[in-house]
């Protein structure tokens, strides 16, 4: 799959609508009742970058942005400014924000993930686009350095370690990340005088698998 490594602006990509999408199959029953079955593990995010256009001058560097992007051919990076931290979104990342596995004495190589916990039930996401040099790890919240101690793939979310962590230590990341996303259309209808007077383009942006 073709992937740019750039975020959209996030000057135009702030005050966007969307958030997750679930696939939820339902099938009522003669007696009423219902069964429900999902075939998707994780969520899927989709966003309306038109809504935040504040100026012709961001319909002209949408413009280029989807260009250079080739329509839906290549995806690229998404800030969705309601949910890009390890954190709550007051907070600033630390290196014992996410619980993202525990060593075993073998294992080097570790993925990125956020959890969401409401009552008893709980959702790990996979995180596959950190921002660079947002990532902050610790091991048994001993934090450790970047280049010295770890390295992050920020194309992947992967945090690689150059010698297994011991059996039992519990390992921790805070960072930012992006969303991998596509447009959702392969074109966008823009007109001077309907921008001019309140209307906005549909901008369809759309989750993609990494």
């Amino acid at each position: 799959m073709g992937f740019h490594e750039i975020r959209f602006p996030a000057s135009l990509s702030f005050g966007s609508v969307g958030g997750p999408e679930r696939r939820t199959e339902i099938v009522t029953l003669a007696n009423g009742f219902e069964e429900r079955n999902s075939p998707w593990a994780h969520s899927r995010r989709r966003y309306d970058a038109g809504v935040s256009l504040r100026s012709l001058d961001d319909v002209e560097a949408l413009i280029a942005f989807f260009e250079a992007r080739r329509g839906q051919l290549f995806g690229f990076r998404w800030k969705d400014w309601a949910d890009y931290k390890s954190c709550l979104p007051s907070k600033a990342p630390s290196a014992v924000d996410q619980l993202i596995g525990v060593g075993d004495g073998l294992r080097q190589v570790f993925d990125l993930s956020k959890l969401y916990r409401s009552g008893e039930s709980e959702y790990r996401r996979p995180i596959t686009k950190p921002v660079l040099g947002t990532v902050l790890v610790a091991l048994a919240g001993d934090p450790k350095v970047e280049t010295l101690e770890f390295s992050v793939d920020t194309a992947t979310g992967s945090i690689h370690f150059p010698t297994p962590p011991d059996p039992g230590v519990r390992i921790t990341a805070g960072f930012e990340f992006d969303v991998p996303v596509r447009f959702d259309a392969d074109r966008i209808q823009t007109s001077v005088a309907s921008f001019r007077a309140g209307d906005v383009p549909s901008v369809p942006v759309v989750e993609v698998r990494i």
